[in-house]
C-alpha cells in the first residue's frame, strides 16, 4: 500500500483524488503529479512538449506497491518525474484497451510484459520505449530507475529520428499483428491436433503448463478436457484432473477461506502470489464443475463449494455485483494475512487436533517459506475419511475466525462487467448442478446490478462502477461475457427475458464493435476516441478474448433458437482469424473452445412440468455427464416446443408425460420418456 503522504508532500499536480479506482487512489498522495488517462494529460503533454511516462498496474499486484514506494513516494525522483515528464497513471482493470496496447509495444520491443508496466510515449500517445518494474537504484541487472528517466528524456530531447523510428516501426508492427490471418474452416481433427500438442507441455508431477512462475490457464486445460470428451484419450483427462487436483490441494489455494490465488511462484503450485482476483475463480470454478460431472470427485465438489461462498462472503460489492480482487499485501508485506506459524496454530486448537491439522497441512516449526508456512495438503491427491475431513472442517473453522482479526488485504471492490459475465456464468452453472437457490440467487442479483447501473442511454455496457459512478465505455468482452451470463442464466431458469438481453447486447457488438473490413471485431467501440489504435485480436489474456467467446455464444445461440444467423455469424468469425492458429495457437483456446462447440453441439430438449419427478429425472440424467458442448433446454410453457426454426419445433410431450428429444446437426431424435432411454441416446 502507498504511503499516505501530507498535503504539502502530495505532487501539486496529482490528480488522481478526482478517480474513483482504488489503484489510483492508492497514488493519489505520491509527489508525483499523476493525472489520469485522457484528453487533459495528452493536451498537456503537447502544450509542454514533454514525452509521457505512462505507469499501469491493479490494486492487487505486489510489485506495483514495490516500486510505488521505492520510487513514486520517493521525492527527489519524483521531482525527477515531474520535470522530465507527464507522467499518467493507469488501472488496467479499468482500462484493459490501453493495457492491451501497450503491452503489446512492450512485447514487440522484445521485453517480458507484467505489471507494473513503465511505458514511454510521444505526446500523442505513441510508444517508443519501455519496460516493467525498474528499482530506486541500478541493481540485479536492472538499470535504476533515475538513470531511466534522464536517459529517455535526454534521447527523446537529442535524439528526434530515433525516437521516431522507434514509433513507425512500433505502429508497423502493431498494425501487422491487428490484421490477423484470415483461413479455411477449422476441422475437428486440427483440434485434436493441437491438444496432442499442448498436453506435451503439461508438467508430469505437478500438472499445469511449464515451470515457475505457474499460472492455472484454465482455458488451456479446458482444450484438454473438451479434446478427452471428443476423444477419449486417457491422457489428456489425467494432464486435466493432476492440474486441478495439484491446484486444489497446494498452497494456491486458500485452505481456510475458499479461492484461489492469481498463480505460483514455483512449479508446485506450494507458494502463491497471494492475490486474488475474480476472473481466475470464475474460469476454475467453470472447468472444475465440468470436471466434476465426470466422475464426482468429491476433493473437486469441496472446492467449488468453498469458492463459490467465498465469493458470496467477500466479494459481493455494494448493491450486489462481484468486486474485482483481494489485495496479495496487508501491513506492507506480501501473504501476511495467510500464512501461519506453528505456535500460533498449536494454541488455537487443541492438541489432538493440533497434531492432525499440522501432519495433514504440512504445518512444521521451521516453515515452508520465510519461517512461515503456507497451509497445503500438497501430499494428498483426494480427501481424508468423513471423520477426519470433519475434524479438519471444525479446525479450518477455528483459524479462520482468527484469521478474521488480522489486519485485511486491500479489496479492490470496483464491479467490472467482464469479469462480472465470467462469475454469474459459472455461479449459475454451480447453482443447477448442485441444487443451490441461493447461488443462483446471487448470479442473478449480480446481473441485475449490471443491467441496471452499468448501462448506458443506448443500450451498451458500461466498463467499471465503483463509488455510484460508472465509468469507461464497455469493451467487447464486457459484452460478451455478460450476453454469454445471460445466455446461461437463460437455459437454467426457461425466462425469455435473459435471452432477450443476450439478443439486445449482441445487436449493439455488431454496430459499434464488427470490423467491416476484414472480418471479427475490435476490442473497443466504434466511439473510443482516446486510444492510439482499435486492437483486434483473438489471444486470450487474463481473461478470455471476445472474439473466442463469441464463437462459442453464437453456437449456443443458434443450437437453443435454430436460426441460422448465429451460425453465420460464427462461421464468419472463425473464417477472420482461422490463420492464426497455423501461427500460434498456444493463446487461441478460447477461439478452440468455441470452434468445438459449433462443430459438435447438441441440445436435449425436455418438455415438461416444472417439478415433476420424471421432468426431474430426464434433467439429472443430462446433469450427470460432462458434456461440455451440450445444451438443455427445459420447455415448460404447453406442450408443443415452438421455436419456429428450431429442429424441435412442433415436439411435443407423448402421452401428456415428460419427453427429452436429442438434437443434433439440425436433426432430432425419437421422443424418449424415461431416463434409462435418455442415458442411452447419449452415450449412444
Amino acid at each position: 500500500m502507498a504511503t499516505p503522504h501530507s498535503d504539502t508532500q502530495r505532487g501539486a499536480g496529482n490528480r488522481l483524488h478526482l478517480e474513483t479506482s482504488p489503484y489510483l487512489r492508492q497514488h493519489m498522495d505520491n509527489p508525483v503529479d499523476w493525472m489520469g488517462w485522457g484528453s487533459e494529460a495528452l493536451e498537456k503533454a503537447r502544450r509542454e512538449g514533454k514525452p509521457i511516462l505512462l505507469s499501469v498496474g491493479y490494486a492487487a499486484c505486489h510489485w506495483c506497491h514495490v516500486m510505488a514506494h521505492e520510487s513514486f513516494e520517493n521525492p527527489a525522483i519524483a521531482r525527477l518525474m515531474n520535470g522530465l515528464f507527464v507522467n499518467i497513471k493507469v488501472d488496467r482493470e479499468e482500462r484493459p484497451d490501453l493495457d492491451h496496447i501497450y503491452q503489446q509495444a512492450l512485447a514487440l520491443l522484445g521485453q517480458q510484459g507484467g505489471w507494473p508496466l513503465t511505458m514511454f510515449l510521444t505526446p500523442d500517445g505513441h510508444p517508443f520505449w519501455g519496460g516493467t518494474y525498474f528499482p530506486p537504484e541500478r541493481r540485479w541487472g536492472r538499470p535504476g530507475f533515475p538513470e531511466v528517466l534522464r536517459t529517455v528524456a535526454q534521447t527523446y530531447a537529442d535524439e528526434p529520428e530515433k525516437v521516431g523510428r522507434n514509433v513507425q516501426a512500433l505502429a508497423r508492427a502493431m498494425d501487422n499483428l491487428a490484421a490477423g490471418q484470415p483461413g479455411d474452416a477449422i476441422r475437428a481433427d486440427t483440434l485434436d491436433q493441437v491438444a496432442d500438442r499442448l498436453v506435451q507441455e503439461i508438467d508430469p508431477v505437478w500438472g499445469g503448463i511449464g515451470g515457475a512462475p505457474k499460472f492455472p490457464q484454465p482455458g488451456i486445460l479446458e482444450l484438454l478436457w473438451r479434446a478427452h470428451r471428443r476423444t477419449g484419450r486417457a491422457d489428456h483427462a489425467e494432464a486435466v484432473r493432476k492440474s486441478l487436483i495439484r491446484m486444489a490441494n497446494g498452497g494456491i489455494y486458500d485452505h481456510l477461506g475458499g479461492g484461489f490465488a492469481r498463480y505460483s511462484v514455483d512449479a508446485e503450485w506450494l507458494v502463491p502470489h497471494f492475490e486474488k482476483m475474480l476472473y481466475d475463480n470464475a474460469q476454475l470454478v467453470d472447468l472444475m464443475l465440468s470436471v466434476w460431472q465426470d466422475g464426482r470427485d468429491p476433493l473437486l465438489a469441496a472446492r467449488i463449494h468453498e469458492t463459490v461462498e467465498w465469493v458470496r462472503r467477500e466479494m459481493v460489492a455494494e448493491g450486489g455485483g462481484f468486486a474485482a480482487s483481494l489485495d496479495a499485501d496487508s501491513e506492507g508485506e506480501e501473504g501476511r494475512f495467510y500464512v501461519w506459524n506453528e505456535s500460533e496454530i498449536r494454541r488455537l486448537l487443541p492438541a489432538d487436533d493440533a497434531d492432525l491439522f499440522c501432519h495433514i497441512y504440512g504445518v512444521t516449526a521451521d516453515g515452508n517459506w520465510e519461517g512461515h508456512t503456507i497451509l497445503n495438503r500438497m501430499r494428498e491427491d483426494g480427501l481424508a475419511d468423513p471423520e477426519t475431513e470433519g475434524r479438519l472442517a471444525r479446525c479450518r473453522h477455528i483459524l479462520l475466525a482468527a484469521r478474521a482479526g488480522r489486519v485485511r488485504p486491500g479489496w479492490d471492490d470496483k464491479v467490472l462487467a467482464d469479469w462480472n459475465g465470467l462469475m454469474i456464468h459459472a455461479m449459475a452453472r454451480a447453482a443447477t448442478l448442485f441444487d443451490r437457490p441461493e447461488w443462483l440467487q446471487s448470479a442473478a442479483q449480480a446481473f441485475d446490478f449490471v443491467v441496471d447501473a452499468m448501462t448506458t442511454t443506448d443500450g451498451r455496457l458500461w466498463h467499471g462502477w465503483r463509488d455510484g459512478q460508472a465509468r469507461h465505455r464497455g469493451t467487447l468482452e464486457d459484452h460478451a461475457n455478460m450476453a454469454r451470463a445471460a445466455l446461461t442464466l437463460h437455459e437454467v431458469t426457461g425466462r425469455p427475458e435473459y435471452l432477450t438481453r443476450v439478443i439486445t447486447w449482441l445487436e449493439k457488438v455488431e454496430e459499434y464493435f464488427r470490423d467491416e473490413t476484414d472480418g471479427g471485431y475490435f476490442t473497443t467501440a466504434a466511439d473510443a476516441d482516446d486510444l492510439i489504435r482499435r486492437p483486434r485480436h483473438t489471444h486470450d489474456n487474463a481473461v478470455p478474448a471476445g472474439n473466442g467467446t463469441l464463437v462459442g455464444l453464437f453456437g449456443r445461440l443458434w443450437l437453443i433458437t435454430g436460426d441460422d444467423l448465429w451460425r453465420q455469424r460464427a462461421d464468419a468469425l472463425i473464417t477472420a482469424f482461422a490463420g492464426e492458429v497455423g501461427r500460434n495457437f498456444f493463446p487461441l483456446a478460447g477461439f478452440l473452445n468455441g470452434i468445438d462447440q459449433i462443430l459438435h453441439g447438441q441440445t436435449v430438449i425436455i418438455i415438461g412440468h416444472m417439478n415433476h419427478s420424471d421432468t426431474e429425472a430426464l434433467k439429472q440424467e443430462v446433469q450427470k455427464r460432462s458434456r461440455p458442448n451440450l445444451i438443455l433446454i427445459h420447455h415448460t410453457d404447453g406442450r408443443v416446443f415452438s421455436s419456429p426454426q428450431h429442429p424441435a419445433a412442433g415436439k411435443t410431450m407423448v402421452e401428456n408425460r415428460p419427453t427429452a428429444y436429442l438434437c443434433q446437426e439440425q436433426h432430432c431424435s425419437a421422443p424418449v420418456t424415461r431416463a434409462t432411454d435418455l442415458a442411452a441416446l447419449l452415450d449412444g
